[in-house]
């Protein structure tokens, strides 16, 4: 008899919150996460460091009978998202992607999209104090937009400690959410913020400093969420897709048991 296996994507506090609820319903779920910042104290099985050491996702979800993908990655896991929809159509499972809703634009904001660091460099290149709060940049980057003529300081925010030297002009602090609204006023008026690079991760964590560009008319320079490969479905509502799983897990623990039933018959 099959025993249902819930792989679930994670690295956010919507995975661990899923986890967790679904841990205590009984529901056999495997949390997996990369591991960079904090691996996070849960119930269920935590799988750390990725799928490269089991000879990938694909194989991953053969070799260990995974009934289900439950994808509630950062809305900006690209390549994690592509692998995790790829790799279960290979196998013939089900990929549900959990994508928390975006911010929005409200009254006050001024919001510049950009798509790429191209984008990104030639718009900051108007500014002379930015704060990056766009996560891991790479160090071409970092020193591209620090040679920028207008450049004064970077301030660079980040979880993850960076893996190469940074110039005399860029203050890197490591910060993780969440974030409040006086901690980041603060924190943006300290150093003369002049404008923040933010991705539209959505969610409360780290929407403060919105809250301030918008007191303060800052300029947001706002990177575009990208587009990835379509899932099985896609939720925007934690209970819907509590509730949904909790409904497959039933049909499927209903479809074991007329098996077995047929089987002794």
């Amino acid at each position: 008899m099959k025993i249902l296996k819930i792989l679930l994507l994670g690295g956010t506090a919507d995975a661990r919150q899923l986890a967790d609820q679904l841990h205590l319903r009984g529901v056999h779920v495997i949390y997996s996460i990369a591991g960079l910042v904090r691996v996070p104290r849960l119930g269920c099985e935590v799988l750390v460091g990725g799928f490269t050491q089991f000879g990938g996702l694909e194989r991953y979800l053969t070799d260990h009978n995974i009934s289900l993908v439950v994808n509630a990655t950062h809305p900006y896991a690209l390549n994690m998202t592509n692998t995790a929809v790829r790799a279960s159509k290979k196998v013939g499972v089900d990929c549900w992607r959990f994508l928390r809703p975006e911010w929005q634009i409200e009254a006050g904001d001024n919001w510049i999209y950009y798509e790429n660091e191209d984008q990104l460099i030639n718009a900051l290149s108007r500014f002379q104090r930015p704060l990056l709060s766009a996560g891991q940049h790479s160090q071409e980057f970092i020193m591209s937009v620090a040679g920028l003529s207008s450049i004064d300081v970077v301030c660079w925010r980040t979880a993850v400690t960076p893996k190469f030297m940074l110039p005399d002009d860029v203050k890197w602090q490591k910060a993780i959410g969440p974030f409040n609204f006086e901690s980041e006023r603060a924190f943006i008026g300290d150093n003369h913020i002049d404008v923040i690079v933010s991705k539209n991760s959505g969610g409360k964590s780290t929407y403060a400093k919105l809250e301030v560009a918008r007191k303060q008319s800052i300029p947001v320079l706002m990177h575009r969420r990208p587009i990835t490969e379509t899932a099985s479905a896609t939720y925007s509502s934690h209970d819907e897709i509590m509730d949904d799983i909790i409904d497959f897990s039933n049909k499927f623990c209903q479809k074991n048991q007329a098996q077995k039933g047929s089987t002794q018959q």
